[in-house]
């Protein structure tokens, strides 16, 4: 079984945490989740406007928070902290358990990132939505009960260590290492 940090090996992470970049972070990993559980880690991937990042199963699945149970166009990409993310894996190798499709060098709080925020990844912009993001039982699961709790409360809560939700309002290529840049807004 996989290593699962306490509460005191998380926080000694903190202060990686906090020095993440403000503006022209990188982007980390590209994730898609073909099916439920699923993953694949790309080099580099599609950013499409109606469909997400191409391949990952937002569109399918659909979404508990629409009234129809269509996918929920505010949550369409998942961002974490990729610090955050190396931190509660604790193996580069399990990152990717985290669920999200965009793992991010850049600070993700709502001081830095407030909903409306965009972001330049590659030729795509993507817009950062008002929905929280917060980790689930797969996520304790995977990384602990330290570390769900680690991410969505105190500190974790108000810097979004579990992520936050994003839309694509332009499409287009991205790859593994691509700056994170601020539009003007």
């Amino acid at each position: 079984m996989a290593k699962q940090l306490s509460t005191e090996e998380l926080e000694q992470g903190l202060d990686n945490i906090l020095a993440s970049p403000k503006d022209n972070g990188a982007l980390e990993l590209i994730v898609r989740r073909p099916a439920v559980d699923g993953r694949e880690s790309l080099d580099e991937g599609r950013l499409d406007v109606d469909e997400g990042l191409i391949g990952d199963n937002w569109k399918a699945r659909g979404s508990s928070h629409t009234p129809d149970g269509a996918a929920d166009p505010d949550m369409q990409l998942n961002i974490m902290n990729a610090r955050v993310a190396a931190l509660v894996a604790d193996d580069p190798a399990r990152r990717e358990l985290a669920g999200d499709q965009l793992y991010l060098d850049m600070d993700l709080s709502d001081e830095n990132l407030p909903p409306g925020t965009r972001l330049e990844l590659g030729e795509a912009v993507i817009e950062v939505t008002e929905p929280p993001h917060t980790g689930c039982k797969k996520f304790a699961e995977r990384f602990g009960r330290d570390a769900m709790v680690f991410v969505n409360s105190g500190p974790g809560k108000t810097l979004n260590f579990r992520g936050i939700n994003a839309r694509v309002v332009k499409s287009g290529n991205i790859s593994v290492g691509d700056a994170a840049k601020k539009l003007p807004g």
